[in-house]
């Protein structure tokens, strides 16, 4: 039976594997297909998918785009986006920039405690053009300001903390109608992290193309939920390891093995992108 993994995190965004080392892991898990989703970014999508090709792996390009309705997070990820779109590439470096200029909030406040963090560390850390928050963490522990990722947090960098500064979010409609008009698919990703249900009606008929099922922080009872809810909305089924590599010590790739057969259906929506259709007439 063969096994797909459909969000993965790189260097690019706040991820700890080069994208090349994602494809050589999804070898070693026997993995038939991956999906690169790093936040509001495709930068590492083109070296991943080389080195995907060489391993003969099919290779998905795609990001995870932060969104809000009705003042609650949601999480987009977009599948088979045109990397050429310019709307697109223009609106992932507005939301670039957002996340630079949050990465400056936040070192601001921690200077306002007495802790000589520079942004430039954390920026030259990262080496991406979309920093995190554990960024920002890896360099109190570089510069010896935190002794663990952990601790960063705890003590600065969650909600609620002195240094927290809340994410720049795009509609979740308009997120929907981007990822849409660069030829792509929008699954809402993780809705049981969000817990978020009362909105999916409402992205449903905004155009929503599916619910990411299977993710390494849904239990089974979570899955069994979602999977009745995307068959009662006839949207698509995903799922992902929402792999970060060692940053968290947790979601790993190999932890989530999504059916082949799930690619499938999500290949073949994707070939009604660009016509009318409705939910039935593509799967």
């Amino acid at each position: 039976m063969k096994f797909v993994d459909l969000h993965l995190h790189s260097r690019c965004s706040d991820g700890t594997y080069a994208p090349e080392e994602l494809a050589a892991l999804a070898q070693r898990y026997d993995l038939s297909a991956v999906a690169l989703t790093d936040h509001d970014s495709l930068e590492g999508c083109p070296p991943a998918a080389a080195a995907c090709h060489a391993a003969e792996i099919e290779f998905v390009t795609g990001t995870e785009l932060t969104a809000e309705l009705d003042g609650n997070e949601i999480h987009l990820l977009g599948y088979y986006l045109d990397m050429d779109n310019l709307a697109l590439l223009e609106a992932l470096a507005k939301f670039q920039a957002a996340r630079q200029n949050r990465i400056r909030e936040i070192v601001a406040r921690i200077n306002d405690l007495d802790i000589p963090l520079q942004s430039e560390t954390v920026f030259t850390l990262a080496n991406c053009r979309s920093p995190g928050r554990p960024h920002v963490g890896r360099a109190l522990v570089q510069e010896g300001f935190c002794a663990t990722q952990d601790e960063a947090f705890d003590r600065f960098l969650k909600k609620h903390r002195p240094a927290w500064v809340p994410k720049f979010k795009i509609s979740a409609l308009d997120a929907i109608a981007l990822i849409h008009q660069a030829g792509g698919l929008a699954v809402m990703a993780h809705p049981g992290l969000n817990r978020t249900d009362e909105a999916i009606p409402k992205l449903v008929q905004t155009g929503l193309d599916g619910l990411e099922c299977y993710h390494s922080k849904h239990p089974p009872g979570t899955v069994s939920h979602y999977l009745h809810m995307a068959q009662h909305f006839n949207l698509l089924v995903t799922g992902g390891s929402d792999c970060h590599g060692v940053s968290k010590g947790k979601a790993t790739m190999g932890s989530v093995k999504l059916p082949y057969i799930y690619m499938e259906q999500l290949q073949a929506r994707h070939l009604c992108v660009g016509i009318p259709y409705t939910p039935t007439t593509c799967i």
